[in-house]
């Protein structure tokens, strides 16, 4: 079952390069949504999320 893995030098910077990757993304986003004005957070805060599935539930049945 191991004799399938990549054991070689460069499959390391393979995992590395994919992480960075991914932490950089994860960071960016992070970092704008702690940035975003405040407007910016009350206009999101006011988006009326209804859906379908909400208003097919009916708790009173």
């Amino acid at each position: 079952m191991f004799k399938r893995l990549i054991l070689e030098d460069s499959s390391i910077w393979y995992l590395i390069t994919a992480f960075v990757t991914a932490a950089t993304i994860f960071l960016i986003i992070t970092w704008r949504a702690v940035r975003m004005p405040r407007a910016e957070v009350d206009k999101f805060a006011q988006l009326p999320f209804t859906t379908d599935a909400d208003e097919r539930h009916d708790p009173s049945a």
